[in-house]
């Protein structure tokens, strides 16, 4: 823990952890993984889906968009970091918005679907997002938000029920993986 509060990382370990590849992007009505990482939540509440991915701390942090569309919004929420959240604390983060949530930034897309969120969830060991975009900016499915600096969770909102093709507990792609087909389709 004091190595990550002291910010001295070796050089080898942020080559790594900085990674960026190039990725190939499925093309058609599909929802991509907006992340890597595990798969651990899908789920429908108040009218709209959740995809929840889990990071660790091998995988590539850099988040991408999960469907075409323009970005209308870039949000700061939240304002804790909790520092040890005990498993029911964290999936009930998840759902949380407003000053009792943790940090998060929030990419909202106007899309074919209707509007579409990627939240950017940090704990207190992280505490630090990057976003690359900004409202006006037309992106593709697969394009480059922004990084999690350390960060943990990365979570979609879509506007309706949509049924994943990936099985929780998998490992997904960010760009690569496709979560659902015919994500248009009502």
């Amino acid at each position: 823990m004091g190595w990550v509060e002291s910010q001295h990382f070796d050089p080898a370990f942020q080559k790594f952890f900085y990674r960026d590849p190039e990725r190939t992007i499925p093309g058609g009505p599909v929802l991509v993984a907006a992340a890597d990482g595990i798969l651990s939540k899908a789920t429908f509440q108040g009218g709209i889906t959740y995809f929840v991915i889990k990071l660790s701390f091998w995988d590539v942090h850099v988040v991408r968009s999960p469907i075409a569309g323009v970005v209308t919004d870039v949000e700061t929420d939240g304002v804790y970091y909790q520092r040890n959240p005990t498993k029911a604390e964290l999936d009930e983060s998840i759902f949380l918005h407003g000053k009792a949530a943790p940090v998060q930034q929030i990419v909202t897309l106007r899309t074919d679907m209707g509007e579409v969120k990627v939240r950017l969830i940090t704990s207190y060991w992280a505490s630090r997002i990057k976003i690359w975009v900004h409202p006006g900016q037309r992106l593709e499915k697969g394009e480059r938000i922004g990084r999690m600096l350390l960060g943990s969770t990365v979570v979609v909102e879509l506007p309706a029920k949509v049924e994943s093709q990936i099985k929780l507990l998998t490992h997904v792609t960010a760009g690569e993986s496709v979560i659902c087909r015919d994500a248009f389709a009502r």
